[in-house]
C-alpha cells in the first residue's frame, strides 16, 4: 500500500497572512522580560483572528478550537480559558489595532476607492422578549447601533480605514476623519450625493487626491465651488462606487452584531472585524494567485 504524502498540509493562506503581519509590524513575542511566556504575542493576534473569524461565542470558540489543527500550527501548548481569551481583546488599544490595519494594506497601491456609511446593529436582544414586549404596549424601546464610516479599494476590495460612532452624525465627518488619516496620493474617491460638500472636495483635495460625488438636485444651475461644478460633467467610474455597498453587505452578513456594550470596546471590536476581513481577502488573493500559476505550469509541460 503506498502513502499518500501531503505537501504543506500545516501551513494555510490566512496563517502565512498571519505571520507576515506579526513581522512587518515587529511584534515583539512577549511584553515583558518576566512574567509568564505561555503565549506569545503572534498567538494572541491569531486566536483573537480566528475567533472574530469564527462568529462563535468565546466559551463555544475555545471548546471547539481543540478539534481544529490551529493549536498545532500555532504552536501553543495549551488551549487558552475563555478569561484569558476575554482580556486579550482588551489587550491592544484602537491606536495600536489600525497600526496593525494599516500595516496589512501598506504594500497596496490603489488608484479608485470609495467611501460609504452604514448602520451597524449593536445589541443582541432575543426576538422572542422583543415580540412579547410589544404585545404588552412597549413599543418605543431604544435599539443601539453604531454608524460605520468606510473607506475602500474597489479593486482589492480591502477596507483601508473607518470611523465608528455611537450617535447619529453627517456622513462628511467621518469622510474628512478618514481622508486626513489617509497616505495614499493620486487616489479618485467616488461617493454618494450625500458627501456633495465643497470644504469636503478641499479636504481631499489637500491629500493629495480628489474625490468625486454627484450634485444634490437643487434648483441651481450653476452651484458654488469649482470642484461641485466639476463634478456637473459626471464621472465614467461612478458605477464602480457600488462595490463600497456590497462590502457592506458582506461585513453585516458575516459579522452580524457588534457584542461590546462600551463605546471602546466597540471600536476595538469593529477594528478586529476589519482586520479579519482583509486577511481573509488577502489570502483568497493569494490561493487565487497559486491557482493561476499552476494552471499555467500545467500547460506549459502540455505544450
Amino acid at each position: 500500500m503506498v502513502q499518500i504524502e501531503f505537501p504543506h498540509q500545516y501551513e494555510v493562506d490566512l496563517h502565512r497572512q498571519i505571520i507576515k503581519v506579526c513581522h512587518e509590524m515587529e511584534l515583539p513575542l512577549h511584553d515583558f522580560v518576566k512574567g509568564s511566556k505561555l503565549f506569545t504575542n503572534y498567538q494572541r493576534f491569531a486566536l483573537i483572528v480566528l475567533f472574530e473569524r469564527s462568529g462563535k461565542a468565546l466559551r463555544n470558540f475555545v471548546k471547539e478550537l481543540i478539534e481544529s489543527k490551529w493549536p498545532r500550527w500555532l504552536g501553543l501548548k495549551e488551549i487558552p480559558a475563555k478569561s484569558t481569551l476575554h482580556d486579550w481583546l482588551k489587550k491592544w488599544k484602537s491606536t495600536v489595532l489600525r497600526t496593525f490595519l494599516a500595516t496589512i494594506v501598506a504594500k497596496q497601491q490603489p488608484s479608485l476607492m470609495a467611501v460609504d456609511a452604514t448602520g451597524f446593529d449593536s445589541w443582541q436582544r432575543s426576538r422572542h422578549y422583543e415580540k412579547r414586549m410589544k404585545q404588552c404596549g412597549v413599543h418605543d424601546v431604544h435599539m443601539p447601533y453604531a454608524k460605520i464610516d468606510l473607506l475602500v479599494d474597489t479593486e482589492s476590495k480591502l477596507i483601508y480605514d473607518f470611523v465608528l460612532r455611537t450617535k447619529p452624525r453627517h456622513d462628511t465627518l467621518g469622510a474628512a476623519t478618514m481622508i486626513k488619516r489617509l497616505k495614499k496620493k493620486d487616489v479618485l474617491i467616488l461617493a454618494d450625493k450625500g458627501y456633495d460638500s465643497e470644504p469636503l472636495h478641499e479636504i481631499v483635495e489637500a491629500s493629495g487626491n480628489l474625490m468625486y460625488a454627484p450634485v444634490r438636485d437643487f434648483k441651481v444651475r450653476r452651484p458654488k465651488g469649482r470642484h461641485r461644478r466639476r463634478c456637473t460633467k459626471g464621472n465614467e467610474l461612478y458605477f464602480q462606487r457600488n462595490i463600497v455597498e456590497s462590502i457592506n453587505f458582506s461585513l453585516k452578513s458575516k459579522f452580524r452584531t457588534l457584542r461590546s456594550k462600551k463605546s471602546h470596546m466597540k471600536k476595538r471590536e469593529f477594528a478586529w472585524k476589519i482586520i479579519t476581513y482583509n486577511l481573509e481577502k488577502l489570502s483568497q488573493s493569494t490561493s487565487a494567485l497559486l491557482k493561476l500559476l499552476n494552471r499555467a505550469t500545467i500547460w506549459d509541460r502540455a505544450d
